[in-house]
């Protein structure tokens, strides 16, 4: 094997390793993750966390290769899907969901020497792993970074921290920007892109590495870059295809151009790399207004050391930044346990035997986070009140997805049902996208008739299913992922295979989700067609998304947040989407019926009862005025002077004159009086007296129904001191009391006089300022 820059640690490392934890700081390229796991081996069985599954394949093939045996002897790997090591393995590269789905099942009791590497990535889930282990204990742990507050994480974990200075090949930095303090910017970037690469195959006929913050502005720069002749471009990112990531992986007859994603950041040595293009651009998972969102950020420092030293691998290099040499970039990328929700987090701590809060990590996770996820697991049954995990969490937590699908899945009994709902399941927790749309018209017609539901859940199901449709292409990899979970749930649930697959129906599946989960189901905007709202928040449609414009609601069962134009404004996408009726709303008893407008036919009183949900009116019916539903009809009648002409307003008049005289202190009994109302009074004399109908409300006199409000000999000397309304000549006032501000505001309502009232002419309202108010124009009477 080559000399590498980590060599010399090697005495020191086993050493320390015999009774301690160790932290390893190293430059990328040092060879730590390649020597590190075979010297571990010297000790005992080791098991070595990688972030991101190209990594985990890549290193034990390389190391396999490089002990001329094939993988899964002495070297292995196990990703998602793939398990290509035994219990012979003496060094096993996994990702951290595996190893923390074999942590729930026996607690890595088969393994000495855990290795976390790239521990800088600071994913959740090697975070949680080092704070289980740190926990149990039971290992040896080794911690492995190029950029690292080594210091910090020692003290943490107690661990002896070995440095290995130097590296085998120089890096050059370039900048490109006009100001030296100019950030990364997305403006323009695939035609900047491809200006440097072009330069830079006048330097070199060595590959070239860009770094670019997702698939899409990886589709852009290769569409543009597929012009240039003898220059072989191969996309890298987490979803390529095995042909694409060997492209990328091993030589190439011609000069290649990689365009890969944070994924080639670390890890993995691309080999004739001489010429890195840093965007300085990445996108990351952040709370913004109390949602997870997709946010397009600059990259930190140790990122940026960290592409840069992607170039220097396997000879000298050049690194160019297409931003300031002096940019404000953070020192770090944020921890995700920091920035994201913790629902996944602490259903994986409950399932390895730890509740997440009573684990300690490197900084204390925020409290709001974790109250959110715990009342969502509560609220699902995965947490008990203790925050422990239930019977039903333990079902649910192996299952490679989210928490709210895997529920649905576990939940949902008929047969044929749970099937489809496996089956998109599968497709929703592929990190890439099953299928684009054509923007052919014709062919998207033909796909209308296909599939006339317009349904985005009924098209992923069926394509799970092998089903072929005209306008859409299929993302063979990710179908490919989605079936292998498919099976792998199927065979948990011991459900036939997806080539038996049973017939559902889609309404029922639809009902069945809405009704284990009804915060999915959202109504279309009334004025903004494009929008739709659950209650709770709002998304709009996603521009991928088939939902027809004739539907009125939908199951909103994945969502896309991106940041809006405000800084904590949040806008949310629907991307896939089960239409579904009106009717399905009131079916479910959710929203609210509103007592609405009486009608009244040969005597009889009839009410219009409106169901509304999310701030829309989606049923109404009328019904006849009896029982509760007949008091507010009988107060409208009375209001209208329908029966009982005047009563309504002289008594308005007398609760008005109560609530004012307990204001004035005049009342010692009475202190709450605020939310007294004519509708809510009267409304409780006929509930008192039984009436129901009109003809029995015809048997009183207003009389029968006096307010007990302030006593009868004080109550006309009190309307005199505080009259609501004051008729001066020709000059039409209303009185407004502010009794706690000392105020009293005489309002004009009509009139001719042109002249300001006297005081002389008003009230004594003694010990209170005087004020009138017509319009926007207030003066104060003296």
């Amino acid at each position: 094997m080559q000399l590498l820059p980590i060599q010399p640690l090697k005495d020191t490392f086993l050493k320390a390793l015999q009774h301690d934890h160790v932290i390893v700081e190293a430059e990328t390229g040092s060879g730590k993750s390649t020597c590190l796991p075979c010297w571990a081996a010297e000790q005992g069985r080791v098991l070595v966390i990688e972030p991101r599954r190209i990594a985990c394949t890549s290193l034990a093939e390389f190391l396999a290769q490089q002990r001329q045996e094939a993988v899964g002897q002495h070297i292995g790997y196990a990703i998602k899907l793939e398990n290509r090591s035994s219990e012979q393995s003496q060094v096993v590269f996994v990702t951290p969901g595996v190893a923390l789905r074999w942590f729930a099942e026996d607690g890595l009791k088969s393994f000495d020497v855990i290795m976390v590497d790239e521990f800088h990535e600071r994913r959740w889930d090697t975070d949680l792993l080092v704070a289980l282990l740190k926990a149990r204990q039971r290992h040896r742990l080794v911690v492995t970074s190029a950029t690292l507050e080594g210091e910090r994480l020692a003290t943490y974990l107690q661990a002896k921290r070995l440095q290995a200075s130097g590296r085998m090949y120089d890096v050059k930095v370039e900048y490109r920007a006009s100001d030296s303090r100019q950030l990364p910017d997305g403006r323009s970037l695939a035609e900047r892109v491809k200006a440097e690469v072009q330069q830079a195959m006048l330097a070199t006929q060595d590959d070239i590495l860009v770094f670019l913050p997702g698939r899409k502005e990886i589709q852009q720069c290769q569409q543009l870059l597929n012009g240039i002749d003898a220059l072989l471009v191969v996309p890298l990112h987490a979803s390529v295809s095995e042909g694409e990531r060997t492209l990328a992986l091993n030589p190439q007859a011609q000069q290649k151009v990689v365009l890969a994603t944070n994924v080639a950041e670390t890890s993995l040595t691309i080999p004739n790399i001489a010429w890195v293009i840093d965007s300085g651009l990445e996108r990351r998972n952040e709370q913004r207004n109390g949602r997870t969102a997709l946010i397009l950020k600059h990259i930190s420092k140790a990122s940026a050391k960290q592409r840069a030293g992607r170039a220097g691998r396997v000879m000298n290099g050049v690194a160019v930044r297409l931003y300031g040499q002096h940019a404000a970039l953070d020192a770090v990328t944020p921890p995700q346990l920091q920035r994201e929700d913790l629902v996944e987090p602490m259903l994986a701590a409950g399932s390895c035997g730890s509740p997440l809060h009573a684990l300690t990590f490197l900084e204390t996770l925020p409290e709001k986070t974790l109250a959110q996820a715990a009342e969502m697991l509560q609220g699902i049954g995965a947490l008990d009140e203790q925050l422990n995990l239930t019977e039903h969490g333990r079902r649910i937590a192996p299952l490679p997805v989210d928490a709210l699908y895997a529920d649905l899945v576990a939940r949902i009994t008929p047969k044929a049902l749970k099937e489809a709902m496996i089956d998109l399941t599968a497709a929703l927790a592929v990190p890439a996208s099953l299928y684009s749309l054509s923007s052919n018209a014709e062919r998207l017609e033909q796909l209308q008739q296909e599939e006339p539901l317009g349904c985005d859940a009924q098209l992923l199901i069926q394509l799970v299913r092998g089903q072929t449709f005209s306008g859409v292409t299929v993302d063979d990899e990710a179908l490919r992922e989605a079936r292998g979970l498919s099976e792998q749930m199927r065979d948990i649930y011991e459900l036939p295979e997806l080539e038996v697959a049973s017939r559902y129906q889609h309404a029922a599946l639809a009902e069945a989700i809405a009704r284990l989960h009804p915060e999915l189901l959202f109504v279309r905007r009334e004025r903004r067609r494009e929008a739709l709202g659950n209650g709770r928040m709002e998304v709009l449609t996603g521009r991928h998304s088939r939902f027809p414009e004739r539907a009125e609601a939908a199951l909103v069962l994945d969502q896309h947040s991106l940041p809006g134009r405000g800084v904590k404004q949040t806008l949310t996408l629907a991307t896939v989407m089960m239409p579904v009726p009106l009717s399905l709303i009131e079916t479910l008893a959710l929203g609210e019926w509103q007592q609405g407008e009486t009608v009244q036919h040969d005597g009889a009183l009839s009410t219009v009862l409106t169901l509304h949900y999310a701030g829309r009116v989606v049923a109404s019916n009328t019904v006849q005025a009896s029982g509760a539903l007949a008091l507010k009809p009988l107060v409208d009648a009375v209001k209208t002077n329908a029966c009982l002409p005047g009563f309504a307003e002289q008594r308005q008049r007398e609760i008005a004159w109560w609530k004012l005289y307990v204001a004035l202190g005049l009342d010692a009994k009475t202190q709450q009086h605020d939310d007294l109302t004519f509708d809510r009074w009267f409304e409780q004399q006929l509930q008192a007296l039984g009436v129901e109908s009109l003809d029995d409300l015809a048997m009183f006199e207003a009389s029968d129904l006096p307010f007990d409000g302030i006593p009868y000999w004080e109550l006309d000397d009190f309307a005199q001191a505080y009259p609501f309304e004051l008729a001066l000549g020709d000059l039409q006032l209303t009185v407004e009391y502010h009794i706690k501000r000392k105020l009293v505001q005489v309002v004009y309502k009509s009139g001719l006089r042109k002249t300001l009232p006297k005081r002389w002419e008003l009230p004594r309202w003694s010990g209170y300022k005087i004020q009138f108010k017509k319009a926007s124009r207030i003066v104060d009477i003296l």
